[in-house]
């Protein structure tokens, strides 16, 4: 026999990052706890809303399984002394409930083993209830107290739902005792539901105004939010954290529009999106598909179907409009002086205690991205400009306001101070991309000066020895080896990480600038970017291949191992990677290896047959049709192993064949290390 399982903690309104992480506790809690115990279940359900948090198990049995207990105890020379058992084996008997006579023995130690009937699931839920809320106690750094009790929990708990099947089970928690009768909203329907069956949770809160599934009130907002902007003729912003957040805000989702003065349209649109986002939870709304046209308006979800919209309303803009008022006066205030000007302050601005200032950072930054302009042939007078300028905006009263808009605020203020287009815009991405998934930098003068940026962070943070560990990274270091690596992979730039960071090293003001310093930057930058390329049809094995080749140049490294993807799919890879690994171990073994072949000292056709083939390649074309051609080796390379003995008595025969075998080595390293890949 089997029933449904549902518990439910309802509770004051929990805030909403808590709100689907305690739900899936719960979820975890109830079904390990069920599992663990041997109680066997069908599929979990999760519901959450503010005001709970609830766990639907289907098919849940009415017992364990028939438990098997098998215990071992002390060995037999610590039990037994003289025929007799010693305290160890009286004390192991009494572990397992009986008598010494009892035992029995099992590989020279003591041995108990039993089978005993299941207990009844409704005798074993609240023990899983409470472990479930110790582990749901972990997620949450402060808890609450209420009313004259000692328990605590997120918010104040209301009341407790526990069923299996149509029979309640009783649980005692929070100064409650667990029942049938949950609660609906809170204005529509405000009065206790009895639940017959766990089946009937869903739909009886619906009927109450409580949306409880999390996933279809999540679409159903989507959906709520795109047909209003459709009505507005327009597009939503929507977020996945937004809407996540809206999710767990509401119970009854109810869209409502609102609109903004147009002379707020004169923000950059950027500072609206932050303004409306993230301290009203609005969605805003453009008139464009890309999303580069603001319109005065925003959507919100309301938690309740009001009789009289219009107050929501006009209760809505007027909490918008004082923020939006805020964010003009610093608009205002801050391009009322010259944004060259805002870079003396810098020099008030530590950027950190052994680095120095903001100002000296500025330095070193437009001395880097000097350099790599340099080598990539950008606009140097443009990338000098907008270095200089960068940081700028750390100043300014909107960046304080708003510290996610810094580099965005100092291209539009560079801009309206009269800067070119071209310096602007490298000012308002530098600090691309922020996280995997967002752009790079889409001019190359961005590319240098974010480059710059990371490069001179990574170099200085790794100089005075406060490199990332493996559970902090305060300077967000992995962040910028990321993003290094991204802009120049994905910007198609030839460089050299090696270079660069040996460059942003010497640049630092302090700290250790050795040889040492910089190996530990640079395999943590590579570390990086096996992190970036590994997966999918990447392997390890790849990108170990390329890496042997002392290649630090990650577009280099990125066509490398692309151009290994196809090469690994022939049949001839396999076997010259075997036969690789087999010239690494005899030229290891062998020692110090001339270069110079003398076809004359050839004994076999198969000598004459490899080194003719070596000398038909031409690896100058493109990595994959240089493996393309490095496969066709694979014939003459197992002749050459089935008719050779390298190790011929003739010391000049046996030289001359290790030397062919150096140039066929250094031939499979040319790309990457054939030796490394599965042979």
């Amino acid at each position: 026999m089997s029933r449904d399982l549902l518990i439910e903690i309802g509770c004051e309104d929990l805030p909403a990052r808590y709100v689907m992480p305690l739900a899936e506790a719960l979820r975890a809690g109830v079904v390990g706890g069920l599992a663990k115990r041997g109680v066997a279940a069908g599929a979990a359900q999760v519901f959450a809303t503010p005001r709970r948090i609830a766990v639907l198990v289907a098919a849940v049995a009415d017992e364990q399984a028939t438990q098997s207990v098998d215990l071992t105890g002390p060995a037999l020379n610590v039990a037994l002394k003289d025929g007799n058992p010693t305290p160890a084996a009286l004390g192991f008997a009494k572990k397992c409930g009986v008598e010494f006579a009892a035992l029995g023995q099992k590989d020279g130690k003591l041995h108990y083993a039993r089978t005993e009937p299941g207990k009844p699931t409704a005798e074993l839920i609240p023990v899983i209830f409470e472990d479930t809320l110790k582990s749901m106690d972990e997620l949450v750094p402060k808890r609450m107290r209420w009313g004259d009790g000692n328990e605590t929990f997120v918010r104040p708990v209301s009341w407790l739902v526990c069923l299996l099947g149509e029979a309640v089970v009783p649980l005692a928690r929070f100064g409650l005792h667990s029942g049938r009768l949950t609660y609906g909203h809170r204005f529509h329907a405000p009065g206790a539901i009895s639940l017959s069956a766990p089946a009937d949770y869903e739909a009886a809160l619906k009927a109450a105004y409580v949306w409880a599934e999390v996933s279809s009130r999540k679409s159903e907002i989507k959906r709520q939010i795109e047909a209003e902007a459709a009505k507005l003729d327009g597009h939503a912003r929507i977020t996945e954290d937004l809407l996540d957040e809206v999710t767990a805000l509401v119970e009854w989702p109810v869209v409502i529009a609102g609109r903004m003065e147009q002379r707020f349209m004169e923000l950059p649109p950027e500072v609206i999106v932050a303004t409306v986002e993230t301290n009203q939870r609005y969605f805003t709304v453009f008139e464009d598909a890309a999303r580069t046209r603001l319109k005065p308006v925003f959507i919100t979800i309301a938690n309740i179907e009001s009789r009289d919209v219009s107050q929501i309303i006009e209760g809505n803009e007027r909490v918008v409009r004082p923020r939006l008022s805020d964010a003009m006066f610093f608009w205002e205030q801050d391009k009322k002086q010259p944004f060259a000007s805002y870079r003396s302050r810098l020099a008030d601005a530590t950027y950190q205690k052994e680095l120095g200032t903001v100002d000296a950072r500025v330095d070193r930054i437009q001395m880097i991205a000097q350099h790599i302009a340099g080598a990539i042939d950008a606009d140097r007078d443009a990338v000098s400009g907008a270095a200089s300028l960068c940081k700028n905006d750390l100043v300014a009263k909107m960046v304080f306001e708003f510290p996610e808009l810094q580099g965005l605020m100092g291209g539009y203020y560079a801009r309206a101070s009269g800067a070119s287009g071209v310096i602007a815009k490298a000012i308002g991405e530098h600090y691309l991309p922020t996280q995997q998934g967002t752009p790079i930098p889409s001019t190359r003068e961005g590319q240098v000066l974010a480059l710059a940026d990371k490069l001179d962070a990574l170099a200085g943070i790794f100089a005075i020895g406060q490199k990332p560990t493996a559970s902090k990274d305060p300077y967000a270091l992995r962040r910028a080896a990321n993003g290094v690596l991204r802009i120049c992979i994905e910007g198609e730039l030839p460089l050299d990480v090696a270079t660069l960071l040996s460059n942003a090293l010497d640049s630092q003001p302090t700290g250790k600038k050795d040889a040492a310093t910089l190996a530990e930057l640079v395999e943590f930058v590579m570390e990086r970017l096996r992190a970036l390329l590994v997966g999918g049809s990447i392997t390890t094995e790849m990108f170990e291949a390329v890496k042997a080749t002392g290649c630090t140049q990650p577009l280099d490294s990125a066509r490398r191992i692309e151009a290994l993807k196809g090469f690994v799919t022939l049949p001839a890879s396999t076997n010259l990677a075997a036969a690789h690994k087999r010239i690494r171990n005899i030229l290891k073994q062998a020692g110090d290896v001339g270069i110079a072949i003398d076809a004359k000292l050839f004994e076999s056709d198969a000598e004459h047959a490899l080194f003719a083939a070596m000398n038909t390649l031409d690896l100058e074309g493109d990595y994959a049709a240089q493996l393309t051609q490095l496969a066709t080796l694979r014939e003459p390379v197992d002749a050459f192993f089935t008719a050779v003995m390298v190790n011929a008595d003739d010391p000049a025969v046996r030289s001359n064949r290790l030397a062919l075998l150096a140039r066929l080595d250094k031939l499979c390293r040319s790309v990457a290390d054939i030796s490394l890949l599965p042979g």
